[in-house]
């Protein structure tokens, strides 16, 4: 059994902007910004009053960060 904790992002699914933003630290004016600019990935729209974001493009996002190539 696999563990999920707030400190782990996991390798499938989705995940909501509250959960994002404890990976990256910026604000969420400012995480609406990169998606209208492209740096950050867009949402799934699931209903109309729900977005979520694919687990995997975090990661990737998360990724990039760190190698330095900057979030766009």
């Amino acid at each position: 059994m696999t563990q999920n904790n707030a400190t782990t992002i996991p390798t499938t699914g989705f995940l909501r902007l509250k959960q994002v933003l404890q990976f990256i630290p910026v604000g969420k004016t400012a995480w609406y910004n990169g998606v209208k600019e492209g740096r950050f990935p867009k949402p799934i729209q699931l209903s109309a009053r729900l977005a979520v974001y694919r687990a995997q493009d975090i990661a990737d996002l998360i990724e990039r960060i760190s190698q330095g190539q900057g979030a766009g």
